[in-house]
């Protein structure tokens, strides 16, 4: 069976040329990962270990989980990164994330919310094809489950945007399968920037049509031989960019000099 996952569908709605060069060409790119994407790997590592010692028995500190977070942020050179942001340094990314689990530890403790998995993968079956995904946190009660995401970006989505998202939704089918399809499933974005929760739920209605949107989605992408690129603000944080770019101006020449686009590599 072939393997999808949320961001690898999203890559190719996105950008089909993208979706191209990371999932079938497998190329790999000149940029490692932006700055945003790494204050976002230090920010989940930091919180999972925060739940990860709750499970144990163990309540940790401020200090503690602040400490965590450097060293993580510490690990690689974030002064590296692509910083799309001229104004912002690698600095002022850490001081954010920084806030962000300290409104979260202040606003959480003591974490006594029913967690019982973390970065938990799930696998749902869609026609032809396995979904997989990993949920950051995992909350169950007597009538209710939670399914936890942590988004560390600027903006707030529309409650449009909210209704619809489909990546914890498709989540929660796997995971009524374990824990009883007679549980009310609750899906919880905590948007750290803005120390707000916005929280949504499915019907089961929604929950089929979602499963019939998925599997055209697949099946467009594997009936697919053109991939286009699609320009928007997001190029600027591509990871591929440089090579899109590059192939841009190899057009442009072509097209200027035709009788030369022969010795244009």
């Amino acid at each position: 069976m072939a393997q999808y996952s949320h961001s690898k569908l999203s890559t190719f709605e996105q950008c089909p040329y993208k979706y191209k060069l990371r999932y079938i060409e497998k190329i790999i790119p000149d940029i490692e990962k932006s700055i945003e994407a790494h204050l976002g790997t230090c920010v989940h590592h930091a919180l999972e270990w925060v739940y990860t010692e709750v499970l144990n028995g163990k309540i940790p500190t401020l200090d503690d989980i602040i400490i965590v977070y450097g060293e993580k942020w510490t690990e690689s050179d974030a002064d590296n990164f692509l910083i799309v942001k001229k104004e912002m340094t690698s600095k002022d990314y850490f001081e954010k994330g920084l806030k962000f689990i300290i409104d979260y530890y202040t606003k959480n403790y003591p974490f006594n919310d029913g967690t019982v998995e973390l970065e938990k993968e799930v696998k749902i079956t869609l026609g032809n094809s396995v979904l997989i995904g990993y949920i950051d946190r995992l909350a169950v009660g007597k009538e209710k489950i939670e399914i936890h995401d942590y988004k560390t970006a600027s903006s707030i989505p529309s409650k449009e945007k909210i209704e619809n998202d489909r990546q914890l939704a498709l989540y929660s089918i796997a995971i009524k399968e374990k824990y009883g399809k007679d549980k009310d499933v609750k899906l919880i974005w905590h948007y750290l920037a803005h120390n707000i929760d916005i929280s949504s739920s499915r019907t089961e209605e929604q929950i089929e049509n979602l499963k019939k949107e998925i599997i055209d989605l697949i099946e467009k992408i594997e009936s697919t031989n053109e991939f286009p690129k699609c320009e928007s603000v997001l190029c600027n944080w591509c990871e591929y960019k440089n090579i899109c770019c590059g192939e841009k101006k190899k057009d442009s020449l072509s097209k200027e000099y035709p009788t030369a686009s022969k010795y244009i590599n």
